[in-house]
């Protein structure tokens, strides 16, 4: 939407008509609106598919020089390439046509506007920020018969998707959300709730969050840690993050075979060792590098189908396999950081359906995933140095999720 603009007429000595207008009553005029003439004409529309900047303005009747002009400015703050369809944009003119103003929608926060400049500078270009309120409230989700994932529990919660997926990032080191979730299950996290004109735009930092899983709780604080970057600790300072993801799939995936030295392959029909863990998930599902790593290799694998191989640090090697793509960049040689998507599952090779076959290699023998993960060792804690100030932090945010998850319960 374009910025509110408030505006008044002043009544003024000598311009009678406006002077009678001003005293109303008083003068015996009835009052009634003063109709100013229209000065300009705005454009709202949305970007169509494939479209270029240059293509907007033309489409728009704009001449040639003025859209090179425009378009040659608006390239110090924004890639013209960037823009995307379906965003909101707006052009200003005079009535004669003469260009004023575009605007485009970055996205939530921030617009993009090219106005007409100062005398040597026909046009400026500058990316503002919308003005956006930030309140910092607490959320509670429930895992039950009816809502059985994360994200189905948080949209029956009043939330959107990407509450639960900010939150999977926090816990991804403790849980495979595909597979532990059991019913009871309960998640409160407090974060910022970031609104513009009253309106909801999306989710600021997530502060603290707390996880009720199978008997056991487990704590969340969001703190800075040795390097000086904001990670995750647990209650006592340890960090929450491991070596590895419990699972290189975010959510909705299930297990749909284990790691085995003798299983019976469901397409040959004879038993023979499936050195991994397969989980069944939709076509084209993102699949994330489980930690950080080298792509040693990149490309079709016999009954493997389209996999990646990746080496990791203390002589890992972990091993997707049945791809129906390999993410933009990763190739041998190339280096993904943990949580990075690096392709998308399919069905290549020997495959019934759709699945990812995920494997880990240590010290060159293959190792159960799912045993392996539960013995990695947490990540560093915060410095003892800094322990009295995370103390503090950590109440602070604990006290609010319980003071306003109870007044919303």
């Amino acid at each position: 939407m374009l910025p509110k603009a408030v505006f008044a007429v002043v009544c003024a000595s000598g311009l009678a008509a406006g002077a009678a207008a001003c005293t109303g009553s008083a003068a015996g005029v009835v009052d009634r609106d003063i109709l100013l003439p229209k000065e300009r004409d705005t454009v709202a529309a949305v970007v169509p598919d494939n479209a270029t900047f240059d293509g907007l303005l033309r489409a728009q009747h704009v001449d040639d020089v003025t859209t090179q002009a425009v378009e040659s400015t608006l390239k110090e703050k924004f890639n013209p390439r960037a823009l995307k369809a379906s965003q909101p944009y707006w052009l200003i003119r005079t009535l004669d046509g003469q260009f004023r103003e575009f605007r485009y929608e970055i996205d939530a926060t921030k617009y993009l506007r090219v106005t007409h400049g100062a005398a040597g500078a026909p046009y400026q270009a500058a990316v503002v920020p919308y003005p956006r309120e930030v309140e910092v409230v607490a959320a509670s989700a429930e895992i039950s018969a009816a809502h059985n994932s994360l994200i189905g529990a948080f949209e029956a919660a009043g939330e959107n998707i990407q509450l639960p997926l900010l939150l999977s990032e926090v816990f991804g080191g403790i849980v495979d959300f595909n597979t532990d979730l059991q019913r009871g299950d309960r998640f409160d996290v407090l974060y910022d709730r970031v609104t513009r004109d009253g309106e909801f735009t999306g989710y600021g930092d997530l502060s603290a969050a707390v996880l009720h899983h199978g008997g056991k709780t487990f704590t969340a604080i969001r703190a800075k840690g040795p390097d000086g970057k904001f990670a995750w600790y647990d209650e006592n300072g340890r960090s929450t993050k491991r070596q590895f993801l419990a699972s290189p799939l975010k959510f909705n995936p299930r297990v749909t075979s284990g790691f085995s030295l003798n299983r019976k392959h469901p397409i040959y029909g004879f038993s023979r060792a499936h050195l991994g863990v397969d989980y069944g998930a939709p076509y084209g599902s993102p699949v994330l590098a489980v930690t950080a790593g080298t792509v040693l290799s990149a490309g079709p694998a016999g009954d493997g189908g389209n996999q990646i191989r990746l080496r990791h640090a203390g002589g890992y090697e972990t091993y997707y396999l049945h791809l129906s793509r390999f993410a933009a960049g990763v190739r041998a040689g190339a280096h993904v950081d943990q949580g990075e998507v690096i392709g998308y599952v399919g069905a290549t090779g020997a495959a019934t359906g759709p699945h990812l076959d995920y494997r880990i290699k240590r010290n060159g023998v293959f190792v159960n995933p799912l045993r392996e993960h539960m013995n990695q060792p947490p990540g560093e804690p915060v410095p003892s140095s800094s322990m009295a100030a995370f103390a503090a932090e950590r109440d602070r945010a604990l006290a609010q999720i319980a003071r306003k998850t109870t007044a919303t319960n």
